[in-house]
């Protein structure tokens, strides 16, 4: 296997930067998508992959937690960075009509963008490439500042998110830590669509004194309306605690799958 950490790029993306904090001395390779990412890893193109997770502005990132999901994933590391955005362009800021960037960006900063068009993109620095080939004035993109020195973009306005922002970035690998100080498990259940269903699969952890630290609901497309459970709970599915639990879990629910063993961001621990 290649010793190659992938992420969403191009350069100057948010996860660029997540990346190089994680894995500052590894040759590190931007891909064009967060699937593209995934898949390196799973095929075994590259070593480990970094994808954004979750917004402290816009909440989960629903295409990572479906990837971890759909495809043979586990979470192996985090860290959560600050978050800048900038409308970079090639005009004036009063001529701009249309905003270009990935819509995590757009939730976070949705003052701004009262009254224009918006226009996803992969990923923020895409956004940034795009309107910098285009050379339309009514044009912008919302990223990064290294995005605007990385395309030769002005920044029309600096630091316009709605509120101080940060963004958890998980290190996904196609392996398992076994050995994890202070752990976290990243786990993924079904329940039974019946009332009380979602009490009875978090119960045990409570009943156990353990820390639920996230619980993120996502459809599944093959059944209309029926959802999944993505959680994050203190502890290493070997302890005891952990393990009674998850086993109660899974005694209630349709289905349990353990998604990933890490080292909490510092700041979490």
């Amino acid at each position: 296997m290649s010793a190659v950490i992938t992420y969403p790029g191009p350069e100057g993306t948010h996860t660029a930067a997540a990346a190089a904090a994680l894995f500052p001395r590894h040759e590190r390779r931007p891909l064009e998508s967060f699937r593209a990412v995934a898949e390196a890893v799973t095929a075994g193109a590259a070593s480990s992959g970094v994808l954004p997770i979750e917004s402290s502005l816009a909440g989960a990132v629903a295409e990572t937690h479906d990837l971890l999901y759909e495809l043979d994933l586990s979470i192996v590391g985090e860290i959560v960075q600050p978050i800048r955005h900038c409308l970079l362009g090639v005009g004036a800021l009063d001529a701009v009509r249309v905003v270009r960037s990935h819509p995590t960006a757009f939730e976070q900063c949705r003052r701004l963008l009262d009254g224009v068009s918006l226009i996803p993109a992969a990923t923020t620095a895409d956004a940034a490439r795009i309107v910098a080939q285009r050379g339309d004035p009514h044009e912008a993109a919302l990223a990064s500042p290294a995005a605007a020195e990385e395309f030769g973009l002005q920044v029309l306005a600096d630091d316009v998110g709605d509120h101080p922002a940060f963004t958890r970035f998980v290190t996904v690998a196609a392996h398992t830590l076994v050995h994890v100080d202070d752990a976290r498990t990243a786990l993924s259940f079904v329940t039974d669509h019946r009332p009380g269903a979602l009490h009875a699969a978090i119960t045990p952890f409570a009943q156990a004194g353990l820390d639920l630290q996230r619980l993120v609901s996502r459809p599944l497309p093959e059944t209309p309306f029926r959802y999944r459970f993505d959680a994050v709970v203190a502890g290493h599915p070997l302890d005891p605690a952990v393990r009674e639990a998850l086993r109660a879990v899974r005694a209630v629910t349709r289905e349990l799958r353990v998604l990933g063993v890490y080292a909490p961001h510092e700041e979490d621990a």
